[in-house]
């Protein structure tokens, strides 16, 4: 690890030193360098966690000034594990959609009802805070209209998008996004958008959820439901009850 602010770079000259004293003595002394690599690791894991919340509440627009603030350290620290911006939002996006597949297929399993496995998933990722994290390039959407199908969405890619043509819904729109974060980054979005497919795809199929309902709807709603508020309890409350309102729209009512 490689992250030092002002602190670090002086921890590292007195440990340099002291290994330069001990090999002009014959002897190496490589627990010298331990301690600096324990607090790189600590500083890493507070620049990650800064990050997250930072993007959390102000989106991924946030500066990187924020970021260093949040985690206590200097900016350059920020910037010598994370070259760029783009860097660290890629970090943060891989870890979530990671964090999402994980949940999509932890209520696939957990739940033999297809209703009830797609409102764990969305309960279990509106609670854990993951609509503040979905990675902006998952989220990118178009209006679909009767003819614009092969221009707005690539069936290959994602194929749990299949709705009526005409319907003017929100659709994903994946030409030039997940993949513009790198291929594992693109793989990582593919299995998230394929196991959510799956709950869709079973909850449609059980005549529970709505027909016109896409995967991209199921995304949009765990954004939707994840309002940054200050006070905890507050936001909290806020979440579970646009969720329920939510849910009822995305359910099948009988003719």
């Amino acid at each position: 690890m490689h992250i030092q602010d002002s602190h670090w770079t002086s921890a590292s000259a007195v440990a340099s030193g002291g290994a330069v004293g001990a090999a002009g003595n014959g002897r190496g002394d490589s627990s010298r360098t331990t301690p600096l690599r324990v607090d790189a690791q600590r500083n890493l894991e507070h620049v990650l966690r800064a990050a997250r919340e930072v993007f959390g509440e102000l989106g991924y627009g946030a500066p990187m000034e924020d970021v260093a603030r949040r985690a206590r350290v200097g900016v350059g620290t920020v910037y010598r594990r994370f070259p760029s911006k783009d860097v660290l939002v890629r970090r943060i996006a891989e870890e979530e959609t990671s964090r999402l597949t994980d949940q999509a297929r932890s209520a696939l399993g957990q739940e033999d009802e297809p209703w009830s496995a797609l409102s764990r998933f969305l309960r279990t990722s509106v609670a854990s805070g993951a609509g503040r994290l979905l990675p902006p390039q998952v989220l990118r959407v178009g209006v679909a209209d009767e003819g614009a199908e092969g221009a707005l969405l690539d069936e290959a890619r994602v194929p749990q998008q299949r709705t009526q043509p005409g319907t003017g819904e929100l659709r994903l729109v994946p030409e030039e996004s997940a993949g513009s974060l790198g291929p594992g980054y693109d793989a990582g979005a593919t299995a998230l958008l394929e196991v959510v497919g799956q709950l869709v795809d079973r909850a449609r199929a059980a005549g529970q959820l709505r027909a016109d309902v896409s995967v991209s709807d199921v995304l949009l709603v765990i954004a939707t439901a994840a309002p940054s508020l200050p006070d905890a309890a507050q936001q909290a409350a806020a979440s579970a009850r646009l969720l329920d309102i939510l849910l009822e729209g995305l359910r099948s009512r009988p003719l």
